[in-house]
């Protein structure tokens, strides 16, 4: 009998949200006070977005989707978790801010979401809770307006291949199979009281490509990053203030790599 992929991950990001709203890793609370969360990885290959529509695929709880109408942008965020959409709406109430959500799942999303964008965006541990992304690319598509752009900045697919240590290879770099897993606490809060169980996949980067290129769109940018924004892996390092590294691969490891494409 085939994974509930869907259910499984939506219960995981579900109960993720109540500790991720009060952790210190999203520091909600200089959030509020008008601190934007978008990096300067995305920021730099972003440009000016005021005036534009923008279409947040997989938001969690709307952080980056905010701070995109604090730019000027007219947001829609869109993800699984119905608790992470409620938590959401609740922000943008809090902050002032006129960005929607919509909660369903992304394959379904052009059942729940008419119109097209200037901009689609997704970032950070989003692609690989997705099984096909063929199927995902033609979403991205259909919400593309024609001369669109789509930007993707994500962790590496090289990092999913060790073990929580980096000391080893415990994963395929290829999508093989779904990746059935139980994990205590959470990136957020690793001593979070939180027994999680979910199903990722695996996605090597000409996937990804072929993917976009399928859909006819053009990849204009392709960039790779040896360290990442986030303190959300073991065995890390700041080196410089917001950046990270694994301390014993030092600057010899690729950790986040974006994508900007275009609709013709």
């Amino acid at each position: 009998m085939p994974i509930d992929y869907k259910s499984l991950n939506k219960e995981s990001w579900n109960a993720r949200t109540g500790t991720h709203i009060v952790s210190d890793f999203y520091d909600n609370e200089s959030f509020i006070q008008g601190r934007n969360a978008l990096n300067g990885i995305e920021l730099d290959m972003l440009g000016d977005v005021s005036g534009k529509t923008v279409l947040h695929l997989q938001c969690h709880f709307g952080q980056d989707t905010i701070s995109f109408t604090r730019l000027g942008a007219k947001a829609t965020g869109i993800d699984l978790s119905d608790k992470a959409i409620e938590t959401a709406k609740e922000l943008a109430k809090e902050t002032n801010s006129d960005a929607t959500f919509i909660c369903c799942d992304i394959y379904d999303l052009p059942n729940h979401l008419e119109g097209q964008f200037d901009l689609v965006f997704t970032s950070y541990g989003t692609i690989g809770w997705l099984p096909d992304m063929d199927k995902w690319a033609g979403v991205v598509n259909h919400f593309l307006k024609p001369k669109g752009e789509f930007l993707i900045v994500d962790f590496h697919p090289f990092v999913w291949t060790f073990d929580d240590d980096f000391q080893r290879i415990a994963y395929n770099y290829f999508n093989a199979e779904p990746i059935h897993e139980t994990q205590t606490g959470t990136y957020a809060e690793t001593e979070a009281d939180l027994q999680l169980e979910y199903v990722t996949w695996n996605h090597p980067t000409s996937e990804v490509m072929n993917a976009l290129l399928k859909q006819g769109l053009t990849i204009e940018v392709f960039n790779e990053y040896n360290y990442s924004p986030y303190d959300c892996f073991k065995q890390t390092e700041e080196f410089e203030p917001g950046k990270f590294r694994i301390k014993h691969f030092g600057d010899k490891f690729p950790m986040v790599f974006a994508l900007k494409a275009r609709k013709s």
